[in-house]
């Protein structure tokens, strides 16, 4: 018998001060069985240094061919392409092709340094693309603020996001390795 996605709703009240965006968020995620809450917590995490009102998440790991969260224009184009993790080149070339921004989320520690120094020159090609990395610690402090439903603050500001349940707070500064031209 197939194990059923998890559910977990989080209503995020999110001030950008480097963005001027301000808004409050219904989100609703489903936990793969086989997503750890550590990279569920980094959907939410990267969804606040990304929000806009057409910003989504997509059906995700168990889909070769959609990126983690997306934002589409009016006419249906693909105008941000999100993933999470160590993407091979394959797919990054297509999201390239497909959308007007790529912006990875390397989140691996000592694998996901690996990844870029194999890669990292390969992926300069790609002028649409923008690659940051996450701590590991990071994602330990975010898996604790998990709950099946939360209520999020984010508050981001000169690049540092500070995301809260009300009782904690956990600092992402997300670590540049690729500028998008």
């Amino acid at each position: 018998m197939a194990l059923k996605a998890t559910i977990y709703k989080a209503d995020l009240s999110l001030s950008d001060m480097d963005r001027n965006y301000y808004a409050s968020h219904s989100l609703t995620l489903a936990q793969h069985p086989s997503e750890t809450l550590e990279r569920m917590m980094l959907r939410i995490a990267v969804f606040a240094l990304n929000a806009s009102e057409t910003l989504a998440f997509t059906r995700g790991i168990s889909v070769d061919d959609e990126p983690d969260l997306w934002q589409h224009n009016l006419a249906g184009e693909i105008e941000h392409w999100i993933e999470l993790g160590e993407p091979d080149e394959k797919r990054l070339r297509r999201a390239a092709g497909r959308a007007a921004a790529v912006t990875v989320y390397s989140y691996g520690g000592r694998s996901g340094d690996v990844w870029w120094q194999q890669n990292g020159d390969r992926y300069a090609r790609f002028d649409n693309l923008a690659v940051w990395r996450i701590e590991p610690e990071t994602l330990t402090a975010l898996a604790a603020l998990c709950q099946r439903g939360m209520q999020l603050t984010a508050t981001v500001q000169d690049g540092t996001m500070w995301l809260s349940d009300g009782a904690t707070t956990v600092a992402i500064e997300p670590a540049p390795l690729k500028a998008a031209r």
